[in-house]
């Protein structure tokens, strides 16, 4: 446990230090005791610029096309592995569904412009001369959906590990006595599934609220100059490029701040409703 512990004591606990910068204009030279202190001015210059709400609202909307489309599939690939798979088959159809998982963003994306680019094999095959049959990537209006589909690829199969661990704790009697009743597959999902892991079920959806502002800062810093700033700015790339590359520690440790308030109020607030609905939820 001790690898474990200490990435999480050093990179997660020992760096909230770091918020500090976001009330200070901080130089890095003259490090984060001596840089002076600027109370709320680097949130008051935050909240008046324009890029920021629109990388805000790029944000929220990635994340809701996230828990829209993506959150529910591992949770049906997991029942289709486990009422329909069996055996050998199943660990095989698993071990190609997890696969994605271990593949780095810059192998991913090249895939899929291979695939889908304007030179892509789509277009290859089925494009005339010179003509585009798919136009996605530089497309900002396909933005979202491209990086929704790259997740759905990559991490779809991944999560399915819990969920299929939740589904081999349900009694198979359950479902027997169900079917016994008359229950179709639709209301034994329904009425034996759903509620045997219906716990698993929420506190993922409150783990997946904890990082609904973390929408893939890899994934979307490859691409970004691709489909351009105004549709693929997020909070983490505006937070790396007006910091790194633009010296405005300060103000990008505002942005950072203010993500990580809101994502803990979503946590906070989801982990209540979970509590109201009888739920153990993350904490008590």
């Amino acid at each position: 446990m001790v690898p474990g512990l200490a990435y999480f004591l050093v990179f997660h606990y020992g760096a909230l230090f770091g918020n500090v910068i976001a009330f200070k204009d901080y130089v890095p030279f003259k490090g984060v005791v001596d840089s002076p202190w600027v109370g709320l001015t680097n949130f008051q210059t935050l909240f008046e610029d324009p890029a920021f709400w629109a990388a805000a609202f790029n944000t929220l909307a990635l994340s809701f096309l996230q828990i829209v489309f993506f959150f529910p599939l591992p949770l049906a690939l997991a029942m289709l592995l486990h009422s329909i798979v069996q055996g050998r088959a199943r660990k095989f159809v698993q071990s190609v569904v997890y696969l994605p998982h271990f593949i780095s963003w810059v192998i991913v994306v090249a895939l899929f412009y291979q695939v889908i680019g304007g030179d892509g094999l789509l277009n290859g095959l089925f494009g005339g001369e010179g003509d585009h049959l798919v136009d996605v990537v530089g497309n900002p209006d396909a933005f979202k959906p491209l990086m929704v589909a790259e997740l759905v690829w990559k991490d779809c199969g991944w999560g399915t590990i819990i969920f299929l661990a939740a589904l081999h704790n349900v009694d198979e009697g359950l479902y027997e006595s169900a079917a016994l009743d008359g229950a179709g597959p639709w209301r034994r999902f329904w009425h034996v599934t759903l509620p045997a892991i219906r716990p698993v079920v929420i506190l993922l959806l409150i783990l997946r609220l904890g990082e609904i502002l973390t929408v893939g800062f890899e994934q979307i810093l490859l691409q970004r100059d691709i489909f351009g700033a105004d549709a693929a700015e997020v909070i983490d790339t505006y937070v790396y490029y007006n910091a790194v590359q633009g010296g405005l520690w300060g103000v990008s440790a505002a942005a950072a701040l203010f993500k990580g308030v809101i994502a803990g109020f979503l946590v906070f607030t989801a982990n209540k409703i979970a509590h109201r609905m009888g739920e153990q939820g993350v904490y008590r």
